[in-house]
């Protein structure tokens, strides 16, 4: 398990500075990487939950700890939420000890990064690659081979398990 108290700690100090720096300009979700996903607001408010909304087409973050996720162990696959695209394997997956799902590698071609400076300390946060729904952001202080943590709002996610699971 990878929990610390630094994780833990930057956890909290995300989600207090996400509440409190609320700006009321909305920022919206990356380009889609396939036109077929192009969909306006309304359309995407017809296909997602409020909650699903606001994270994959508001890039906001899920607290901690509230995603059934967070505890998957079945062998599959992880899916943008958003348009069902193949974006982690179960094999990838581990325990940050964070409260959000998180993988040390993505599948080949499923995302696409960006920097962030909604917390002043520019981050590099990830998207769907084929809807360009928000997904999370990736730090450097996961496990090996890639030392790569792929932190996950759980609500961004689908999971389908292996026919054999």
């Amino acid at each position: 398990m990878f929990f610390s108290r630094r994780n833990f700690s930057m956890s909290l100090f995300t989600v207090i500075l996400g509440l409190f720096s609320r700006s009321s300009k909305v920022l919206a979700a990356s380009k889609a990487g396939d036109d077929s996903w192009s969909l306006s607001d309304v359309d995407w408010r017809k296909r997602l939950s409020p909650q699903a909304f606001k994270v994959l087409r508001e890039e906001g973050t899920e607290p901690p700890f509230s995603s059934l996720l967070n505890d998957e162990k079945r062998h599959g696959t992880f899916l943008c939420a958003g348009c069902e695209a193949p974006l982690f394997s179960s094999a990838k997956k581990f325990d940050s000890g964070t409260g959000w799902p998180s993988f040390w590698e993505p599948l080949p071609n499923a995302i696409s990064t960006k920097v962030d400076y909604k917390l002043i300390v520019p981050r590099t946060e990830y998207h769907c690659l084929r809807c360009g729904g928000h997904q999370g952001h990736v730090f450097s202080d996961g496990p090996r081979p890639t030392g790569k943590r792929y932190c996950n709002n759980g609500i961004a996610l689908l999971f389908q398990p292996n026919a054999t699971s």
